[in-house]
């Protein structure tokens, strides 16, 4: 098989799904039209030249076009999480045209990987226009803008399965909520967007919100990507009932989504109280809120429980969570509260949720497997099968899982590593890589909450920028791209 018949189908399938992602491009159309801000211009440009570009791409490979096979599903996956950041900053760049190419595109690399990191300032005084289109891209990113694909790839003529394999978060991936994968996709995104809508009108009419504050906070925080309309985020407000609101929704977005799918259908709150992972995760929250807000007011960062528990609770589930928002600027509380949320970001989130890190179905089978290896220590011929929510674990998940953990953390050094060779200072470093290979948005030190990553060189940005890649592909669909068996005939 020759190089152009390897390649072009997967270029095929890259240029139409990128012209029909264009097409979200008419809601900021919409706003900026009705609204007549100066989004409108740019946001046309963009849509003739991208469905342009979509259309004589997909014409020139047409007669490629084949069934997928596995290894073209993550190659797509990573072309298009590749490709969509540069599709979705033109309207950026035409904009604000001393925008770099290099901000562009973390900031839309931030959006679609719903890392919530930003290099903009101003964002009170953006657009509606503009602002939409930031927290869309946020939307979709979500659940994955692959899954959305696999409900139309069909329409395409294309399987979804190798696909849905490739970018689903989490150790088991061939668990599906109906036969037809499809379904699946659809049911998911049913649950996400009228969760989504629940959140728009709790922050519009309780929360007291504008409609367009309404619809870009309740994007951010069920896609846990934490992008704010304010350059304050939700700080702005000063409100403990928005905070409260999206508390709860950000939980609900740590939460895996087929768990949802099956307490909403059957109608039983019970298969939350069944799902190990879910209560792992609360657990896991409520202590550390908990005792961190104790901590601090020991600290005399604040001078009662309350007022420490309100920003605590906020601050830490945002970031455990990896959405991103902040209401006050921890980065200036004592050391211990800020790098424990940061590791919280790393193992707290579900799988098959919108967060990112190695999530908790994965720390609960490493846990369970270190406390067997222990036992095996002390009877070597006692048989301990392993289990998480009554299902026996396979070896071969166990092995992946460990596999994963290995690839994430010396990606992490690495990276780490990176960081410092281009000059930025270790906690900055750490930090950095930290939420953005776990999706998190805001680190310490001088990309910390009160300040962003637009003051980071660019090829520390780049570097981000592959780290926030990395974390939305879970390590493996990435990196496979770079072994040579991968590319073997």
């Amino acid at each position: 098989m020759s190089l152009a018949q390897r390649i072009f189908p997967t270029v095929n399938i890259l240029a139409r799904v990128s012209g029909m992602f264009s097409l979200w491009i008419l809601l900021p159309i919409a706003v900026a039209w009705f609204g007549n801000d100066d989004g409108l211009s740019p946001f046309i440009i963009s849509l003739a030249s991208l469905l342009l570009c979509s259309l004589a791409l997909a014409i020139l490979t047409h007669g490629y076009k084949r069934e997928m096979k596995a290894r073209d599903g993550f190659v797509l996956v990573v072309g298009l999480w590749t490709v969509l950041p540069a599709v979705s900053a033109l309207p950026l760049l035409l904009f604000n045209p001393s925008l770099s190419f290099t901000h562009a595109y973390f900031e839309t690399m931030s959006a679609l990987t719903t890392t919530g990191a930003t290099v903009l300032t101003g964002l009170d005084q953006l657009p509606p226009s503009i602002n939409l289109w930031r927290h869309l891209l946020n939307w979709l990113g979500g659940m994955g803008i692959i899954v959305l694909a696999v409900a139309i790839l069909p329409m395409l003529g294309v399987g979804g399965l190798q696909l849905f394999k490739a970018e689903t978060p989490g150790p088991i991936k061939d668990a599906k909520l109906t036969p037809r994968i499809r379904e699946t996709a659809r049911n998911l995104w049913m649950v996400y967007a009228g969760l989504t809508l629940a959140c728009i009108l709790l922050l519009k009419f309780v929360g007291g919100m504008s409609w367009l504050d309404a619809v870009c906070h309740a994007f951010a925080a069920m896609c846990l990507g934490g992008f704010s309309t304010h350059d304050a985020s939700v700080g702005f407000f000063n409100s403990p009932i928005i905070e409260a609101i999206l508390i709860v929704f950000m939980l609900l977005a740590a939460t895996n989504f087929a768990t949802h799918y099956v307490a909403l259908s059957g109608r039983k709150l019970s298969t939350y109280l069944k799902d190990s992972e879910f209560k792992a995760m609360l657990l896991l929250i409520l202590i550390s809120t908990l005792g961190c807000a104790a901590y601090l007011v020991q600290q005399n960062t604040y001078t009662d429980y309350l007022t420490s528990l309100r920003h605590v609770a906020f601050n830490l589930v945002s970031i455990a969570t990896d959405s991103g928002f902040a209401s006050v600027d921890f980065g200036m509380w004592p050391i211990f509260v800020p790098l424990l949320m940061l590791f919280l970001s790393c193992i707290t989130a579900c799988s098959g949720s919108t967060g990112g890190g190695i999530k908790m179905i994965r720390t609960l089978i490493m846990l369970r497997e270190s406390s067997r290896q222990m036992s095996s220590l002390l009877h070597p011929s006692a048989v301990h099968p392993l289990r998480v929510n009554g299902m026996a674990i396979p070896n071969q998940i166990i092995f992946a899982v460990m596999g994963f953990v290995f690839l994430y953390a010396m990606s992490i050094v690495g990276l780490t590593f990176l960081l410092l060779l281009t000059g930025l200072d270790f906690l900055s470093s750490f930090t950095a890589v930290i939420a953005c290979i776990n999706n998190a948005g805001p680190g310490l030190g001088v990309v910390g909450p009160a300040s962003n990553y637009g003051v980071l060189s660019d090829i520390q940005i780049w570097i981000c920028n592959f780290a926030m890649l990395l974390g939305r592909l879970e390590v493996f669909s990435l990196l496979i791209l770079f072994t040579r068996a991968f590319w073997k005939s």
